[in-house]
């Protein structure tokens, strides 16, 4: 491969904080908001132009799972109060079905009113490590290459990027042979009466309709690796969120194979319409109403920490020693990695638990690196139970949990391994965490 040689340069300090957070989904929020009501300078960069990463720009229909989570039930009140909502439609976002717009702005004011430095529209260029110690990143915008200085960084963008750039060791989606999980281009539709309409909420619903059940005629008309058919009503009235398009061998680290998902998400999203007005009851006059600002990926790096979550962890329900995060429950939602529907190693329908269970610190700190936290979809978990903690309630229960931990860490000038996990889950429970 033929290279350049790139001008070296000093960077200007923008920045000095406590607790830096990368990333605004909600793993990223729930660190900022755990760092800053516990007296934590902090701030938070964000490559998109708002907060709720794959919540809101990456238009996912709902927060899935069982999670019990005070924070979550705080979001949800603030957007369901949102002046952005129809009067008469304000009732149905209270719950799990995302209304987009209201909840960017819902999740902003939260973060402000906490104190939090927010900058948009800024990506990780790299990091500033010294004698295996992560001092802060660089950052790359509009204005430039830029230094970030923290006590302490929380890495929360989903693929690791920080934590990439810093030299943490990582494996890529499935160990045996790096496949990962595939993308999908989430989009609304509108025109949709909801009184005649389906709504199959996962792989294995089965919805008989007049020209067929709706997953065999998915297989049969849509083009591959699409296929099933995922559909939800959406908290604005005639509205659907459609989890239909699919690609796969993707690797969500790849500038040149998440374009490659775009384009063909794009092209899927056209027969998806043509299908849905064809078969499906109730969608007959539908259309595109809005797409995702980008493909939602499902996963990428798993980071090594010093202790590896597993899927028998999670059906055991475990409530560990060292617990951040507790009373999360979902299943094993593995999308199949050979075209449409549920992966062989998922478990929907047929998942089956002893209750909820809890992730540890140890799963969240990097084996070599201090001054870095791991926050969300890229902690340490097997390629099984990551498709469980993946999710967007769990991962705010992670990200305010090690938030929590990054502030007293700041707090008591220590590295944040060091923190006392008592202290922390001292912390959680005044917050209405419950172990």
């Amino acid at each position: 491969m033929q290279t350049c040689l790139e001008k070296e340069k000093s960077l200007p300090v923008v920045a000095e904080v406590d607790v830096l957070v990368a990333g605004g989904g909600p793993a990223g929020v729930g660190a900022a908001l755990g760092a800053a009501r516990n007296g934590a300078k902090t701030m938070l960069i964000e490559q998109a132009n708002c907060l709720g990463g794959m919540a809101t720009s990456g238009m996912m229909s709902h927060w899935c799972g069982g999670t019990e989570s005070p924070l979550l039930d705080e979001i949800f009140a603030r957007t369901k109060a949102s002046p952005l909502l129809p009067p008469a439609t304000s009732e149905r976002a209270a719950g799990w079905a995302t209304a987009h717009e209201a909840q960017k702005t819902a999740l902003q004011e939260l973060l402000l009113e906490a104190g939090v430095t927010l900058q948009y529209h800024t990506r990780i260029a790299g990091a500033v490590v010294e004698a295996g110690c992560v001092k802060g990143v660089i950052t790359e915008s509009k204005s430039g290459r830029e230094v970030i200085l923290a006590h302490t960084v929380i890495d929360a963008t989903g693929d690791g990027d920080a934590a990439a750039a810093a030299g943490a060791e990582f494996v890529l989606g499935r160990p045996e042979d790096n496949v990962c999980q595939p993308v999908t281009l989430m989009f609304r539709i509108g025109g949709v009466d909801h009184e005649r309409a389906a709504f199959p909420g996962s792989f294995e619903s089965r919805i008989d309709l007049p020209k067929g059940e709706i997953q065999t005629l998915g297989h049969e008309h849509l083009p591959f690796p699409a296929g099933h058919v995922l559909l939800y009503p959406a908290p604005l009235p005639g509205e659907v969120c459609v989890n239909m398009t699919n690609v796969i061998g993707i690797d969500g680290t790849s500038v040149r194979d998440l374009t490659r998902a775009e384009i063909v998400c794009r092209e899927q999203m056209v027969r998806i319409i043509r299908f849905l007005r064809e078969f499906v009851p109730g969608y007959e006059n539908c259309y595109a109403v809005t797409s995702a600002s980008n493909v939602g990926v499902r996963e990428t790096r798993h980071f090594k920490a010093l202790y590896e979550l597993a899927e028998f962890d999670i059906v055991e329900a475990k409530l560990f020693d060292d617990w951040i995060a507790t009373r999360n429950l979902f299943n094993f939602d593995i999308h199949s990695l050979k075209g449409p529907g549920l992966d062989e190693h998922g478990a929907q329908h047929k998942f089956r638990s002893k209750g909820k269970y809890s992730i540890p610190f140890r799963c969240c700190i990097p084996q070599k690196l201090d001054g870095l936290l791991l926050s969300g979809r890229n902690i340490d978990g097997t390629h099984k139970a990551h498709s469980n903690f993946r999710v967007m309630p769990i991962c705010l229960n992670i990200g305010q949990g090690v938030g929590t931990a990054a502030a007293l860490a700041a707090r008591h000038k220590i590295a944040a391994r060091d923190v006392d996990v008592r202290e922390v889950q001292k912390l959680l429970m005044q917050a209405g965490i419950q172990p």
